[in-house]
């Protein structure tokens, strides 16, 4: 059974009145996290949507770089978006019942917080709404100030991209330690730990960026510690 043949389900049970809340409280188990995973990107990027006002083209084609959807469930996507986007729910009680269902899993949590910014920084503008709506989705995920600002530093236009933040290290760290930091992050990004945290195929991709970005951030800081 595909990822969205089981989304159609959860559709169906919002068609019979059950809110996006309580669809997003019984996907715990596997595979359902992978159906919970998906829903929760669509309906946060919805809020988010809502927060900077529109949604552009280079979104919707953002989107679909993260989440392969066959024609015939553009219109399931759809309705999900739509109704998150009516809800009157606020986005942070979305994010707090995400927060809840993977609060054994909260590498799975960065995992959506990447595919956020990348939906947020495809047209190129970042808006300083989105900005404080994803610095609010990262708090109530738990999320602290240092990965935030690695992810910013990868994906918001205005961020310089630090090679630093991106490790997550700081400038006057032993290059061991350095280079235990780039490993473990290398390591996060293998398909198979991403699958075993609930990620699915579709949004597995993201990981490749993620892993250009880490080695190209341990290319520079190994350039700047080599003496010439």
């Amino acid at each position: 059974m595909s990822i969205w043949t089981r989304i159609s389900e959860a559709i169906q049970a919002l068609a019979k009145g059950e809110s996006l809340a309580h669809v997003f409280d019984r996907l715990r188990g596997p595979p359902e996290r992978s159906v919970a995973f998906t829903i929760a990107v669509i309906a946060l990027s919805a809020k988010m949507a809502k927060a900077d006002g529109r949604v552009t083209r280079d979104e919707v084609t953002a989107f679909r770089d993260v989440f392969q959807i066959p024609p015939e469930e553009e219109r399931n996507a759809a309705r999900i978006f739509n109704l998150a986007r009516q809800d009157v729910a606020g986005f942070e009680d979305y994010a707090a019942r995400i927060a809840r269902m993977f609060a054994d899993a909260p590498e799975t949590l960065c995992d959506l917080m990447e595919g956020l910014f990348h939906i947020a920084a495809a047209d190129g503008v970042y808006h300083p709404d989105e900005d404080a709506f994803l610095g609010r989705v990262a708090e109530i995920f738990g999320i602290g100030d240092a990965r935030f600002r690695a992810l910013r530093a990868r994906y918001a236009p205005d961020a310089r991209p630090d090679p630093w933040s991106i490790l997550g290290v700081s400038a006057d760290m032993p290059m061991a330690e350095i280079r235990a930091a780039w490993r473990a992050q290398v390591r996060e990004c293998h398909p198979d730990r991403l699958r075993a945290r609930g990620v699915p195929d579709e949004a597995v991709r993201l990981a490749e960026r993620r892993l250009r970005d880490i080695n190209h951030a341990w290319e520079e800081i190994t350039a700047m510690r080599t003496p010439s």
